[in-house]
């Protein structure tokens, strides 16, 4: 089934080139502040009302889709776009343009980060692990709202946060996702179904079964490589395709996934971590992209330019290949009920992970007295009460450590 009926929901399809989606993700790559949920506001904004290129139904749909899957939601949605109106190349443009701004941004400060030293440095560092603080804890907030809105998820979201927080496994995270499914579809199965809307098939059966089977392949053969092989490569390459194929829920999800696979194995510090998950923050485009900062400053080889390259490939590839896997038979799939209520149990689920993490690393780590305690106080409310955008938070906060030393002196 390729695409070839569609033409009353997707305007002028396949039209357009490669070069052209290129130009406009490139202006969304540099201006796209706030995270996924702003992201689709912005893509309705440039593809819906003004270029047209999709209808409100059509993109609708394309949105509920993404945020099904595992992976980067905003990412996706954009890819699919490019997809649409160039084909394969006008997918891997809007890609490109996408993350490279944010991309090139965080390798920067990975390599600007490494010359702060003395009390400033040490302060604007500071400030931005404490701005990681109320990010989470905004993240936490509003999808616990949202993900969790009866007792039934809230309580699959309390275990699934016990088992992370009282468990030294390093499978505890994908054990908590995998035990929320099944307790949704236990438990969840009388909530309100999904609308049923028809979505765009992009992709043959063919290419999606493809997809499918290098996406399961790579996540269950790649830890086979690093064990037979010893290489870093491959581990670097695992350990980033393994957080971004296991991200439900939204971006900031990755970061405990990231944590487990780099903090613990010694690849890189939790103060240097929560440093440029700060940053993340501030630069637009996907979060993902904290990615290219991680392989920046890994001590693994490949590391530097080379180490960002990778890192960025791999914890992007998973979501497309599921993304691709997914479009010939979502239509099918999403009307399940029982498909639904794993869904709503994976979804809480998560919502227990990220808050298991915004008590550890993030708070243990970083919130040492009550003046640090002020700071993320003050970022928090200022995203959640104030809807300030995040850059200002950021800014805010890498003053607010830089100021701490003096005023608690």
């Amino acid at each position: 089934m390729m695409i070839a009926a569609q033409s009353a929901t997707i305007k002028d399809r396949g039209t357009g080139s490669a070069l052209e989606v290129l130009l406009v993700f490139l202006k969304l790559g540099v201006t796209c502040f706030g995270g996924p949920i702003a992201h689709i506001g912005y893509f309705r904004d440039e593809f819906v009302v003004r270029r047209r290129w999709l209808d409100e139904h059509a993109y609708a749909d394309l949105v509920g889709l993404c945020q099904f899957l595992p992976g980067p939601t905003s990412s996706q949605v954009g890819f699919t776009i490019g997809l649409l109106r160039a084909g394969y190349g006008g997918a891997l443009a809007a890609w490109v343009g996408f993350t490279l701004p944010s991309a090139i941004a965080l390798v920067l400060f990975a390599y600007g980060a490494a010359a702060l030293s003395g009390p400033t440095g040490a302060g604007l560092l500071h400030g931005l692990q404490l701005v990681a603080v109320a990010i989470i804890a905004q993240a936490v907030w509003g999808m616990a709202r949202t993900l969790c809105p009866d007792r039934e998820r809230a309580s699959i979201a309390v275990v699934a946060a016990l088992i992370i927080l009282f468990s030294a496994s390093s499978a505890a995270q994908v054990a908590a996702i995998g035990l929320g499914a099944l307790a949704g579809l236990w438990f969840c199965r009388g909530a309100p179904t999904s609308p049923a809307d028809h979505v765009v098939v992009l992709v043959s059966r063919r290419v999606g079964f493809v997809a499918l089977t290098a996406f399961f392949g790579l996540l269950f053969g790649l830890p086979v490589l690093r064990d037979l092989g010893g290489s870093q490569p491959v581990a670097l390459f695992d350990a980033f395709y393994r957080s971004g194929a296991l991200v439900f829920g939204g971006g900031h999800v990755v970061l405990p996934l990231l944590r487990e696979a780099f903090v613990t194995p010694g690849w890189i510090d939790d103060n240097a971590f929560l440093a440029g998950y700060g940053a993340a923050q501030a630069a637009p485009g996907p979060l993902f992209t904290f990615a290219a900062y991680l392989g920046t400053v890994v001590s693994a080889q490949p590391r530097g330019l080379a180490g960002a390259v990778l890192g960025l490939l791999a914890i992007f590839l998973p979501g497309m290949l599921i993304l691709l896997g997914a479009l010939p038979f979502w239509d099918v799939f999403r009307k399940h009920p029982r498909a639904q209520a794993m869904m709503r149990g994976v979804n809480a689920a998560v919502v227990g992970v990220l808050g298991s993490a915004l008590y550890n690393p993030v708070w243990t780590s970083t919130v040492g007295g009550p003046g640090d305690f002020g700071i993320a106080l003050v970022g928090f409310v200022l995203l959640t009460a104030w809807r300030a955008p995040p850059l200002f938070v950021v800014v805010l906060s890498a003053a607010g450590g830089i100021a701490l030393p003096h005023i608690m002196s």
